[in-house]
């Protein structure tokens, strides 16, 4: 063998190593993501607790608000709906968890809601991703 064919052998077989090497961390570290992404990917439960406390929030904020009365009738009426709302978390919570479809794709979820309710306040879909502990609502359509 000649000895620059010895040179280019051993800086082949280095460079393979570490290609090597770098597909191995990397291969490591994207599993370690997955598992961690697994592991966080938010459950049921998670999401029910998060849809009630974002439709409360948009009932007494949105709905409650838009009171068709002048001054303290108004007023009344609109802190009787507010209270109202909390009164009837346990409800929602129970109508967002039959309403509900979960797709987990084990690093993330989706989740379709369909709310129907009795008039005045509308009926509605949501669309909600769901990865590492997170909620994004994606759709929001009234019905």
């Amino acid at each position: 063998m000649i000895k620059g064919e010895v040179n280019i052998n051993k800086k082949v077989g280095g460079r393979m190593k570490l290609l090597k090497l770098a597909a191995v961390i990397i291969g490591g570290l994207l599993t370690g993501l997955a598992g961690m992404m697994v592991i966080n990917n938010p459950g049921q439960g998670d999401y029910e607790k998060y849809a009630t406390k974002e439709l409360t929030g948009y009932l007494k904020e949105d709905v409650c608000t838009q009171v068709r009365s002048e001054g303290e009738v108004k007023a009344l009426l609109t802190g009787y709906c507010k209270t109202l709302v909390d009164t009837g978390q346990p409800y929602l919570k129970n109508t967002i968890a039959l309403s509900t479809k979960r797709s987990n794709f084990l690093i993330f979820s989706i989740y379709q809601t369909e709310l129907s309710f009795p008039a005045p306040v509308p009926s509605y879909q949501f669309g909600t991703v769901a990865v590492m502990k997170q909620f994004y609502l994606y759709e929001a359509q009234e019905l």
